[in-house]
């Protein structure tokens, strides 16, 4: 008898000091030539279910499973050895975290290699060579003879999650392991990315997805099962789940999806400036010396109580111009003024004073938050800057983690303890502590499940009429970008291509690449 390519039967895993495990009771198949997705809110179990299928649990977890088999392998008793002789050959791995999954001191064309050192170990160099760059192209990175040399650092989060994507396929595994695998990419590279696993799973491939992305779940999977808790709630075809959802937290995820904004609820011409730039060029020196053009005369201005998303590829130039807003780096040439005021060309002691009122919740909080501080350390730091606020400490420490959904028992926690949308919750509350006026976002939902995403997007907006707050939107989601914004400014490789009111952008864009970002996001 023919076995599936992947088979659990009775998975559960539970920490020390936990009262209920974080996995329980999961069972599922895979066959060959199949994709099933796992789709459920952060910290609902899914990533570590997709884990225990490489022997990647974490030490100290009791891991109790009455039936195991990966790639057509009964796995039960498997030595490390036997572990490592899996991983990256017969099933490869795309983790959710590509900054802390990639060796900060290794080239890309190493990492990817490495792989194939262990798939294919007599393959001459030449050959190596590539299939390493062929592998890159298959993930659609932009130029991967030039990005091949670079390190993890010098690249954008999405040419990060391609790189990572491309050293999963290097070993031409039987199966793989999708864990949030768009999450950073814009959706001209999602419809790609969506394009070469639905080609791979025709080929053969078995695919576990895991995903809060209905979209990209809705196109790649044949079935899906939605996780809450650690247990599966139910379990079915796609078009049963989406169509006909039989548990109600089902059903709310499906009805979660966020919508279009109906209207623009203020004036932006009856507003005072909170955030102008002008002119703005930025260069980053390439890996062979030749300086490669980040930003080229980029110009803007948002008024007091507006968003303005930031839309365009990954690559395009979107996270460097926000953290020159936030003046985290200095421009080659133009100036950023804050309310009028010169920021950019400060000295950072003169703005020190001012730094409360912009705030910055970037796109990748393992990177941002400190591992060795606690959830509560990370922020009453924020919370004791500011002196503008009345209540106790713990009230409005309370307070905070409420605005984000954040429960009180993850205080004790730190960051490689939580799950990357509890992750990116915490960023989101450490910046909402200091009240700010401007508030950069990029891409800050991007980690985070349907439902999750939907109150997190209502609640910046509910805080922004409530505040006044300007939001600076970055995404690579024009689904994101709708829902918020009264204005858009379009990047393509560094250049502002195009911009204007939300509507206009939407409904008639005039360059052809945003035409092209439209018709891919509505693809998917």
């Amino acid at each position: 008898m023919t076995h599936p390519a992947v088979e659990v039967a009775h998975l559960r895993i539970q920490f020390p000091g936990s009262q209920a495990p974080a996995v329980s009771d999961v069972s599922f198949h895979i066959d060959a030539g199949e994709c099933l997705a796992l789709v459920g809110e952060s910290g609902s179990g899914k990533s570590l279910t997709a884990l225990s299928l490489l022997g990647l649990v974490p030490p100290g977890a009791d891991q109790r499973v009455e039936t195991l088999r990966v790639a057509g392998v009964d796995t039960g008793g498997f030595s490390p050895l036997q572990w490592r002789s899996l991983r990256g050959t017969r099933v490869g791995l795309v983790s959710q975290d590509a900054l802390v999954s990639l060796d900060p001191l290794r080239r890309i064309e190493e990492e990817v290699a490495e792989v194939l050192e262990i798939a294919r170990p007599k393959l001459s160099r030449e050959e190596r060579s590539r299939r390493v760059t062929r592998a890159l192209e298959m993930a659609a990175m932009p130029d991967p003879e030039y990005r091949r040399r670079q390190y993890p650092h010098e690249l954008s989060g999405g040419m990060r999650q391609r790189a990572l994507i491309a050293s999963a396929l290097a070993g031409n595994p039987e199966v793989l392991i999708a864990d949030e695998p768009t999450t950073a990419l814009d959706s001209l590279t999602q419809s790609h990315i969506l394009d070469l696993l639905s080609s791979l799973k025709r080929s053969g491939l078995a695919l576990l997805l895991v995903s809060h992305d209905l979209h990209l779940v809705s196109q790649l999977a044949d079935r899906i099962a939605v996780m809450r808790g650690g247990v599966i709630l139910e379990q079915g075809s796609s078009a049963e789940v989406f169509n006909r959802p039989r548990h109600p937290y089902t059903g709310e995820l499906v009805a979660a999806v966020a919508k279009r904004r109906s209207a623009i609820t203020v004036t932006p011409d009856a507003s005072p400036l909170a955030l102008s730039w002008q002119g703005i060029h930025r260069r980053y020196q390439g890996p062979d010396g030749t300086p490669t053009q980040a930003l080229r005369d980029v110009s803007f201005q948002v008024r007091s109580g507006t968003t303005l998303g930031i839309v365009g590829q990954s690559g395009s130039g979107k996270s460097t111009l926000g953290r020159i807003l936030m003046a985290l780096e200095t421009p080659d040439s133009g100036v950023v003024e804050l309310f009028g005021q010169p920021w950019s060309s400060e000295r950072e002691k003169a703005r020190r004073p001012r730094r409360g009122a912009i705030q910055l919740i970037e796109q990748n909080p393992l990177d941002a938050l400190d591992p060795r501080w606690t959830v509560r350390r990370i922020v009453e730091e924020a919370l004791e800057l500011d002196t503008s606020s009345d209540g106790t400490p713990g009230e409005r420490l309370l307070e905070t983690l409420g605005l984000v959904g954040l429960a009180p028992e993850l205080l004790g926690r730190r960051p490689h303890q939580l799950s990357g949308g509890q992750r990116q919750r915490v960023a989101i509350a450490r910046a909402l502590a200091r009240k700010p006026s401007v508030l950069i976002l990029d891409e800050p939902v991007s980690a985070l499940d349907a439902v999750v995403q939907a109150q997190i997007l209502t609640l910046l907006g509910s805080l922004q009429r409530d505040l006044g707050l300007t939001l600076i939107l970055i995404s690579h989601d024009l689904g994101v970008i709708a829902h918020l914004s009264d204005e858009v400014l379009v990047l393509l490789e560094g250049e502002a291509i195009e911009s204007g009111p939300l509507e206009r952008i939407l409904d008639n864009p005039s360059h052809a690449h945003t035409r092209a970002l439209l018709e891919a996001s509505r693809a998917l």
